[in-house]
């Protein structure tokens, strides 16, 4: 049986090992980042806004109430179906879900923001091409940053501990955040041979990017940024 390795925050990491229990691998949960709430003031947020984005289920799970129930009644659009779902458990009464890709959402709401704006849901720590897509539009983006990741630092004894002192086969990687402190990881001198023969499976090339020190070798890329093509790769490689 395949030993993988998932490095997601929860609650996502418990989702996907039993997703990976039930495709016959053996999940081993060591999430390398987490997602903490910021302090966020409401006051005015909604104001002129047309609609709410949210690329990040992270970023609805983490909007406190007051922006949620402010924001309630705009359109809401998300990224994808996951997103989606936590933006409805949010509060946001209108849902609507896109192309999985934060790019391609932001194509399509560029013809219908024109000029407008949006309210942003989002993380500190995010990729900018949503944003910067909307840009020639003329549409607007208020950035409400709703949460921060920060990198969990596990000691060499607690990593060893976690894999058995044993190799894993694959290491699933969601973020460049966690890609840059899984490199950092598996270069460590007690730790190098556990990963020496480990194929990295990234969400995205963003993210294979930021393995750095990884031969292509060991390295497949999702052919889309969601967990199901993530999961048909790791299915369909050796």
């Amino acid at each position: 049986m395949r030993r993988v390795l998932v490095t997601r925050p929860e609650p996502g990491a418990s989702r996907t090992a039993q997703r990976l229990d039930a495709l016959g691998f053996k999940p081993i949960l060591l999430p390398l980042t987490e997602t903490v709430a910021l302090p966020v003031d409401a006051a005015g947020v909604a104001i002129n806004a047309a609609a709410v984005a949210v690329t990040s289920a992270n970023a609805a799970r983490h909007a406190p109430k007051e922006i949620s129930t402010a924001l309630a009644r705009l359109p809401c659009h998300a990224v994808g179906r996951r997103t989606a779902e936590a933006a409805r458990a949010a509060g946001f009464l209108s849902v609507g879900e896109g192309p999985g890709d934060a790019e391609a959402l932001a194509d399509a709401l560029a013809g219908d923001y024109a000029g407008q704006t949006i309210v942003y849901l989002c993380g500190r720590v995010r990729f900018s091409g949503f944003e910067q897509r909307l840009q020639p539009a003329g549409v607007q983006v208020r950035a409400v940053e709703t949460y921060d990741t920060v990198v969990l630092d596990y000691s060499d004894e607690a990593v060893l501990a976690r894999l058995s002192g044993r190799p894993v086969e694959a290491v699933l990687l969601y973020s460049a955040k966690a890609a840059t402190a899984m490199q950092a990881m598996a270069g460590r001198p007690a730790l190098g041979e556990l990963f020496k023969k480990t194929c990295f499976f990234a969400l995205s090339g963003r993210i294979a990017a930021a393995l750095e020190t990884v031969a292509s070798e060991q390295l497949r890329v999702a052919p889309e940024p969601s967990e199901e093509a993530l999961l048909e790769l790791l299915q369909t490689s050796p």
